[in-house]
C-alpha cells in the first residue's frame, strides 16, 4: 500500500493493519530462520509498510498536538 492509500484509512484501521503486518513479519522471520522462506524480499516489503504506517500515524498525532 502506498502512503497516499494509507492516509485515507482511519487510525483504527492503520493500527489493525500494523498488527497484521507485525504478525506476518514474525512468521516470515521464523520461516527464514528455518530456511523455509523462498521470497526473502517480502521481509523488507513488510518492514517498509510498517514504517509507512507509523509515519502516517505520527504525522496525524503531530498535527493534532500542534493545533
Amino acid at each position: 500500500m502506498s502512503a497516499k492509500e494509507l492516509r485515507e484509512l482511519t487510525d483504527a484501521e492503520l493500527e489493525a493493519r500494523e498488527q497484521e503486518l507485525r504478525q506476518e513479519l514474525f512468521n516470515l522471520r521464523f520461516q527464514h530462520a528455518l530456511r523455509q522462506l523462498e521470497n526473502t524480499a517480502r521481509i523488507r516489503q513488510v518492514k517498509r509498510e510498517i514504517a509507512r504506517i507509523l509515519t502516517v500515524l505520527r504525522e496525524r498525532r503531530g498535527a493534532l498536538a500542534s493545533g
